[in-house]
Formats: structure tokens, C-alpha cells, sequence
């Protein structure tokens, strides 16, 4: 039996398994699988689902893109010099301490209610998460094969395309993966706390409203597309830039 259809056996259950939760309670606090399926397919006939869910990824990329750039860059200069980490590190460490919670409110009461505040909120959350991962590759990096590049008077771009980038790869798709994750949780958060739209705002609207079919129906439905965006992006690119790499036998 593959994977594959242990995964698709697997998510089977745990429709089967709310399916008889919600008969048994029925309770309008736990809808059935077919009654949420049915609220998300009327919010997307009517257009509000799409837009929210388009509102949501747009922020996701803005805040990945930030925080994998800026991280990277941190981390590899952390990583590669003792003085530069020497420097940085009580900035890091007071960072990765500070709850998500803590810098969403104080980005919208310092700079307010803006685009500009809430991407930089989930942004600042997640850049030092990135910057850990990429210093621990940095300093993983095996000095043989600088040494070997230095014999063979290569370029730099060349020593960072084919040398550095190759063995911060393992390392790149932990942050990226993990960061994934993170961030579109923070997110929703920022827009439920901030935001007039996306997602996190609709979830807090029909939280209000004691909905509780609206709150799974906008749940599920972004979960599903971070799983799409996961399986159909994320892991062939994974899979593409570690093809160099000598299966054992």
C-alpha cells in the first residue's frame, strides 16, 4: 500500500469520524462535514470565499519573501563571522522571545492600521526563526570544499552557486517550510486583529456571530489551499534543488 493512500485513508477517517460527532451532538455547534462543504460552496458562488482566501495568500507571499530574504541574509552573516554574531545575537535572542502578540499590537498602534503594519508584524516574528536555521547552516558548512574552490580559483558567484547554496539547501526548505506554517497563522491573526479583510477577519466576523459552520468553512478552505501550495510548489521545488545530491545505494 503507498503512501499516498495511507495519507487519503488517513483524511477519510477523520472526515468519518466528524461526520459521527456532529450526529451524535447535533448541535449546531459542531456542523457536519456536508453542512460546512455546502456553506463553502455558497461563499464561493458568491465570490467573498475567492477574495478573502486571494487577500490572505497576497499578504502570506508578501511576508514570506521579507523574512526569507532579510533572515537569509542575517543568518549567513551570523553563521560566517564570529564579530557579526557577537553583535546580533541579544537582537535575536530578544526577538525569538517576544510574543507574536506583542509586536502585531504595537506595529498598529505605532505605525496603525495599515498594509505596511501588518506585513511587518508577521515579518519581524518571522525573520529570527529564519536567521537560526540559516546561522546553524552557515556554520555547517564543510571548509573542504572552500578550501577546494579557493584551489581551483573560482569565482565568488560561482563558489555561491555551486558550493555555498548547494549545502544551505537542507536548511533553506526547513525555514521555508517551517516559516509557511508560521506565518499564514500569524497572519490570520493580524487580520483579525487589524485587517478589514482576508481571512482572519471573516473568521473573527463569524466568531461574533457565533457561527460556528462559517469559522470551519474559512478554516478548511485555507487550509486546503496552504496544502495545495505545500504539495504542488513547495516540495517539486524542494525536490529540484536537491536532485544533486548521490542517493545511497
Amino acid at each position: 500500500m503507498s503512501n499516498r493512500l495511507y495519507s487519503i485513508l488517513s483524511g477519510l477517517a477523520i472526515l468519518v469520524v466528524w461526520a459521527l460527532a456532529a450526529q451524535i451532538f447535533a448541535n449546531r455547534l459542531l456542523p457536519g462535514p456536508l453542512q460546512v462543504l455546502q456553506f463553502m460552496s455558497e461563499e464561493i458562488r458568491s465570490g467573498d470565499l475567492i477574495w478573502h482566501l486571494v487577500i490572505t495568500l497576497c499578504r502570506v507571499a508578501a511576508v514570506y519573501f521579507v523574512a526569507m530574504t532579510i533572515g537569509s541574509v542575517v543568518g549567513l552573516a551570523m553563521g560566517r563571522s564570529r564579530k557579526v554574531d557577537r553583535i546580533l545575537d541579544p537582537w535575536l535572542i530578544v526577538l525569538l522571545n517576544i510574543p507574536a502578540l506583542v509586536v502585531i499590537i504595537l506595529a498598529f498602534v505605532w505605525v496603525g492600521l495599515t498594509e505596511v503594519a501588518a506585513i511587518s508584524a508577521v515579518a519581524i516574528n518571522k525573520i529570527p526563526n529564519v536567521v537560526v536555521t540559516l546561522r546553524e547552516g552557515a556554520r555547517a558548512l564543510d571548509p573542504g570544499l572552500d578550501e577546494m574552490a579557493k584551489t581551483f580559483r573560482m569565482s565568488r558567484s560561482d563558489v555561491l552557486r555551486h558550493v555555498t547554496l548547494p549545502q544551505l539547501q537542507p536548511y533553506f526548505a526547513a525555514a521555508s517550510r517551517s516559516g509557511l506554517a508560521l506565518i499564514w497563522k500569524i497572519v490570520l491573526v493580524v487580520e483579525l486583529l487589524g485587517r478589514s479583510n482576508g481571512v482572519g477577519f471573516q473568521i473573527h466576523l463569524y466568531f461574533q456571530l457565533f457561527d460556528v459552520t462559517g469559522i470551519l468553512a474559512y478554516t478548511i478552505a485555507f487550509v486546503f489551499v496552504m496544502l495545495f501550495v505545500e504539495i504542488l510548489l513547495v516540495q517539486p521545488l524542494e525536490q529540484r534543488a536537491s536532485r544533486w545530491r548521490i542517493k545511497p545505494a
